[in-house]
């Protein structure tokens, strides 16, 4: 504050130096041509002092060059010369003229000077506001992804041990009952049948962390953008049948049918990825929706070229504002929404695997309702292909 204060005299008294030097330079420069040059250039010379003055230095220093102005025009420039009173009226009149012109110009200008600052200085306290404004909102952002962050973190981890933890106890403890058996003296602690039956629990839950595993690998190479298609000309009925086959046993309590427009073409694509999308949303369709009732595959010609899959169950259906945000990844986990749906507790990757193989086909994915506004439909279409896509 003290240095800005010493800024301002300094500056004041570098304005009033420049009008007394100005005007004399003024002077000196044009009385040796005073038989050769009018009063009215005399005049507009002194006005111009006046004027950067009043550009350069403000209101004050102008109305310094302005009073030194008239008094120097009528010494030195109107008659009687070299004295400070004038003869003729006409004289006065220009004199006062002058003076008039002078402050009144040299006014103008220090305002316009200053409203010229005040709109500088409220430029730059909108870019401070501006800076404030960003950084405040970066450092609420940066909040705001770091709070998601430990939440995504903390569900994922308790999604993630659910998912380990359940098959590996139910592998573990199917194995301890059959090392207590091996070593126990009774051969006939497990007959055939039970050994049968956690042999297969086994191999049922040694599967289900394979996926496990499948998944979150297949997940991130999605991110990451290093998926590869591996195009053939498939037809339709190749692949619902290769992803039906896969789905036995997630849907012996269903009855699947399958509902196929005749004629459709054969299509250009990564038919083990597709029916990799159809088998993730026939595991939803049947974890979903009750025992016994009917899920629909559908296909169908679409409009540009484009083959439509739908897979349509008769469960409970998805509430419209949820629709969207099944596709992310990992949304069981971390959305209290799916819970109020009824749904099994889960990592939620099957749906953002099956969003990320057809987007990587050019095609789109989207939910809406089964017939008659009940169920779940979720839809898929991927484009049919052509010859250079062979290539």
């Amino acid at each position: 504050m003290r240095y800005e204060w010493v800024e301002k005299i300094n500056r004041r008294i570098n304005g009033y130096v420049f009008a007394i030097v100005g005007v004399a330079i003024v002077i000196a420069a044009l009385v040796p041509f005073r038989g050769r040059i009018n009063s009215t250039t005399v005049a507009l010379t002194l006005l111009l002092i006046v004027l950067f003055s009043a550009a350069g230095w403000g209101s004050k220093p102008a109305l310094l060059a302005s009073l030194l102005g008239v008094l120097c025009f009528n010494f030195f420039f109107l008659p009687p010369i070299y004295r400070l009173t004038i003869e003729d009226p006409q004289n006065w009149v220009a004199l006062a003229v002058f003076f008039i012109t002078a402050i009144t110009a040299g006014r103008l200008s220090s305002s316009a000077k200053r409203r010229a600052e005040e709109a500088e200085a409220r430029r730059r306290e909108i870019e401070r506001l501006y800076q404030d404004y960003r950084v405040a909102y970066d450092r609420a952002k940066q909040a705001e992804v770091f709070e998601q962050s430990e939440r995504l973190k903390s569900a994922l981890l308790d999604a993630v041990t659910h998912d380990l933890r359940t098959p590996l106890t139910s592998i573990k403890a199917s194995v301890t009952t059959m090392l207590a058996e091996v070593e126990s003296e009774d051969p006939l602690a497990l007959d055939q049948e039970s050994r049968r039956e956690f042999l297969e629990v086994i191999d049922e839950e040694t599967d289900r962390l394979n996926r496990f595993v499948e998944n979150l690998v297949e997940l991130a190479r999605i991110e990451a953008g290093a998926m590869r298609l591996r195009r053939r000309w498939s037809s339709v009925e190749e692949i619902i049948a290769l992803a039906r086959q896969r789905t036995i046993s997630l849907t012996k309590n269903h009855r699947l049918v399958n509902v196929l427009e005749n004629e459709l073409p054969v299509a250009h694509l990564d038919a083990e990825l597709i029916a990799e999308v159809l088998y993730s949303l026939l595991d939803n369709a049947t974890k979903y929706s009750p025992s016994g009732t009917i899920v629909r595959i559908v296909a169908e010609r679409a409009p540009n070229d484009m083959i439509k899959f739908s897979i349509e169950d008769e469960g409970r259906g998805i509430p419209p504002e949820l629709r969207e945000r099944v596709f992310d990844k990992f949304f069981r986990a971390t959305d209290d929404g799916a819970a109020s749906l009824g749904r099994p507790k889960g990592l939620g990757m099957g749906l953002a695997i099956a969003r990320g193989i057809v987007e990587a086909h050019g095609g789109q994915i989207g939910i809406e309702s089964g017939e008659n506004g009940g169920g779940t439909r979720i839809s898929f279409k991927v484009p049919i292909g052509d010859e250079d896509l062979a290539q």
